[in-house]
């Protein structure tokens, strides 16, 4: 069990500011609805207040706009989810496995790993690979020849580094597979969720640049880049040589055709489906809203009859 701490120790620690009483003692973090007197949860705006006002917790982390919602004891912080996370790092350490290779895994005599690198049961690894310090493959992750990790990176279990992008070309009606003869380049500290596939570039590698992470069953297609500290949801489909700046995050289930380019900065909603070049920073959504079918029809019957109008 993590030691208990009080107000004052986690602002020591963290900084923030308390309202109310210092001495307040935590033991752990949960929801505002799963709290009792022993936890600290967050608040982050009017519409958990009824969430709020019906919680047990013992400590509250909030920002400056949410101080007087409460006479709880709390800790004001700039941004209290992300407070919240450093709070739950200190009563929680992060799941690692130990290091060294688990005796099922499979590792080439040509791969270079880094210190304290810690590759699970199952694991295959392909001939010159790299992987770099700190590094964790949990169990059952493949990695195809010539691709290289950074340090503490982490593959979850299903994890495919490396297959064959889908590069096929028509000879009257038959395919001809081409080649996919580059690899994957990943960044530091970048996080992969389990069985996310991330394909090695035909001829360029795919790159995934440093600080990226990456939820469950994300496809990667052959020669995209994703440029550092973008966060993408899960079931995003990016298709090949698509181009990604830094900073960006996608909602799950968006879909981003290939050959172009999203710069810096760019939030899409999830389930929205870019088709062409996103040049300027913001946030874009394309999401038509659920109804009963009966109403979505004549929505939908609707907008074409507008559409047709305008041509």
């Amino acid at each position: 069990m993590p030691a208990p701490l009080t107000l004052g120790q986690i602002v020591a620690r963290l900084g923030g500011r308390v309202a109310g009483d210092p001495g307040t003692v935590v033991h752990q973090v949960a929801s505002l609805e799963k709290a009792d007197a022993r936890h600290i949860s967050f608040f982050t705006g009017a519409r958990h207040r009824e969430k709020l006002a019906a919680t047990r917790a013992g400590a509250l982390i909030v920002g400056a706009d949410g101080e007087g919602e409460t006479t709880r004891p709390r800790i004001v912080a700039d941004n209290p989810y992300l407070y919240f996370a450093r709070v739950s790092q200190l009563f929680n350490a992060l799941v690692s496995q130990p290091g060294g290779v688990h005796p099922s895994a499979v590792v080439a005599k040509s791969v270079k790993l880094g210190a304290r690198v810690s590759i699970g049961a199952g694991c295959v690894v392909g001939e010159n690979v790299e992987i770099g310090d700190d590094s964790c493959l949990y169990p059952r992750v493949v990695i195809y020849g010539g691709c290289t990790l950074g340090k503490r990176v982490i593959a979850h279990s299903g994890v495919v580094i490396g297959a064959d992008g889908f590069g096929i070309a028509d000879d009257g009606g038959r395919w001809v597979k081409i080649p996919q003869i580059g690899g994957v380049r990943i960044g530091d500290d970048v996080e992969i969720g389990a069985n996310t596939t991330i394909d090695r570039g035909a001829l360029d590698d795919t790159v995934i640049e440093e600080g990226v992470k990456l939820d469950n069953q994300i496809q990667i297609g052959h020669n995209t880049r994703i440029g550092a500290h973008t966060a993408i949801a899960g079931c995003v489909g990016i298709a090949g040589s698509a181009d990604i700046g830094r900073h960006c995050t996608f909602g799950g289930a968006a879909m981003i055709l290939g050959h172009l380019r999203i710069v810096d900065h760019v939030n899409v909603s999830a389930g929205t489906f870019i088709s062409r070049s996103i040049l300027k920073p913001g946030t874009y959504t394309g999401i038509y809203p659920v109804d009963q079918h009966e109403n979505w029809a004549r929505a939908a019957a609707w907008l074409r009859r507008k559409g047709k109008q305008h041509e």
